[in-house]
């Protein structure tokens, strides 16, 4: 068993790479399509149109939530074991592990009983009431949605966990299946049986049921961890350890959650104010069209987030081997790769805006909204770029067990720039002040970045055998 991964510090980095990253890329990329193609299938229902495409922007990031909790656990669980077969600490990773799926199980329930009971207020919150269609539709979504919070988060918090395993092929097929079958079912329950939001929604929650079935199954299956009953009972000290490692990934999922409650609200109120979508038929276009360019954000961010969660196997049991100089090396790959991805993303928004706007229905819209659709996509994503720069650091500071540092990158973007130029430009800019909040964040961040990771090169660079220092 404690020899499981060794191949993790013997193996060529770029097949290593290769090796976790790709099926690591497929899966987010995969968990993202459930919301995605949901919005897609929605936005050409002509009974839905760009209502529904409201709602589901309203309702999407009460999904996060759940994803932020779930990976927060998962990628922390991921790191930590890691590490510890990294050091043949086989029992601690054991427990890791074990403690990992109690607290997913209990935080699932929780939080889906909360989204049940106080869905009206939640709804509100997300910018759900800029008119009465928008509100039902967010209501009958987010129910169902709801009550597959369990599924959902179980599935999403096991996969970086059977990812330190060794096994990240079987983490993408059981997103993958999924998925498939989310995409086989949408189309089935909105247009053959005319379930509308609720058709949408019930699809994803069979496909996640799926995902999470399969991860149940591989726990009894695993290679370097051997799970006891012993191995289930709740230590508060592991998780006061383990929980921090995976604090980056839960800010930088949560806080989005934050930014897209600004944005919504801010799209609404400034919305209310200009000429056009101040009248009523047009009112939910700037919160339908955000929500469009997010999403194709998200994907973008699945690919970078992929590539460097799937490193942190790799550069956790390097360190705890003691094998500094391969860490350094596979983060000077990474960061190479991640601007390779944000450049090729912003070529696609600043010249395909129309055709990206188009998968959404935009055909069945007014001019309003394609003109807004254009604009927000060229501006809004003009600096992917710097952001696929600074996700991917934010992570490897993770893998690296560098928490705090991690953290404080994170809450710098996501939070202070993130919400408060969100709020801050409009009152300058009205609407176009939201457009330009993402971009700015984004450059501003790169800084704080740059001086992070100059950091991390010249601690990576001491003598190989030493560990990294926490800041």
């Amino acid at each position: 068993m404690d020899n499981a991964n060794t191949f993790l510090v013997n193996e060529p980095l770029g097949w290593l790479m290769r090796k976790f990253s790709i099926p690591c890329v497929i899966s987010l990329l995969v968990g993202a399509l459930y919301n995605i193609v949901d919005q897609i299938f929605i936005a050409n229902a002509d009974y839905l149109g760009s209502y529904g495409n409201a709602a589901n922007t309203v309702v999407f990031p009460l999904t996060v939530v759940a994803l932020a909790i779930a990976v927060m656990i998962g990628d922390g669980c991921c790191a930590f074991v890691s590490i510890s077969l990294g050091k043949k600490e086989t029992e601690r990773a054991c427990h890791c592990v074990g403690n990992s799926v109690l607290l997913t199980i209990i935080g699932s329930v929780i939080l889906g009983a909360i989204y049940i009971i106080f869905d009206d207020q939640i709804i509100t919150m997300f910018g759900g009431t800029v008119n009465a269609e928008t509100y039902a539709l967010s209501k009958e979504y987010f129910f169902y949605i709801a009550l597959g919070i369990p599924f959902f988060m179980f599935g999403q918090a096991m996969n970086p966990i059977i990812r330190s395993d060794g096994s990240p092929r079987f983490a993408m097929i059981s997103t993958l299946a999924g998925a498939v079958l989310n995409i086989i079912l949408d189309p089935i329950f909105i247009f053959a049986f005319k379930w509308g939001m609720m058709g949408a929604a019930v699809a994803t929650v069979i496909g996640q049921t799926v995902t999470a079935l399969l991860a149940v199954w591989y726990l009894f299956q695993m290679k370097a961890i051997n799970l006891r009953r012993s191995s289930f009972k709740l230590n508060g000290g592991l998780c006061a350890e383990f929980l921090p490692l995976g604090i980056c990934s839960f800010l930088s999922q949560v806080s989005l959650v934050a930014s897209m409650a600004a944005v919504n609200n801010m799209a609404r109120r400034y919305g209310a104010v200009d000429a056009v979508f101040g009248l009523a038929e047009y009112a939910q276009i700037p919160m339908a069209v955000v929500g469009i360019v997010m999403k194709f954000f998200q994907i973008v961010i699945s690919i970078v987030v992929g590539m460097a969660a799937g490193c942190i196997p790799i550069v956790g049991y390097n360190i705890g081997a003691g094998r500094n100089d391969r860490a350094k090396d596979l983060f000077t790959r990474l960061l190479i790769a991640e601007a390779f991805v944000g450049v090729i993303a912003l070529l696609v928004v600043e010249l395909l805006p129309r055709e990206l706007l188009g998968l959404f229905g935009s055909s069945n819209e007014s001019i309003y909204y394609t003109a807004f659709g254009v604009r927000a996509f060229r501006v809004y994503l003009c600096m992917l770029p710097f952001a696929c720069v600074n996700k991917s650091a934010f992570i490897y500071l993770q893998s690296l067990g560098r928490a705090w540092a991690s953290t404080v990158l994170s809450m710098i973007r996501e939070v202070i720039f993130g919400v408060g130029l969100t709020l801050l430009l409009p009152l300058f800019w009205k609407l176009d002040g939201v457009l330009y909040s993402m971009p700015v964040a984004d450059a501003l961040t790169l800084v704080a970045s740059m001086v992070v990771i100059a950091r991390v090169y010249q601690q990576l660079g001491c003598k190989t055998g030493n560990a990294v220092t926490q800041p």
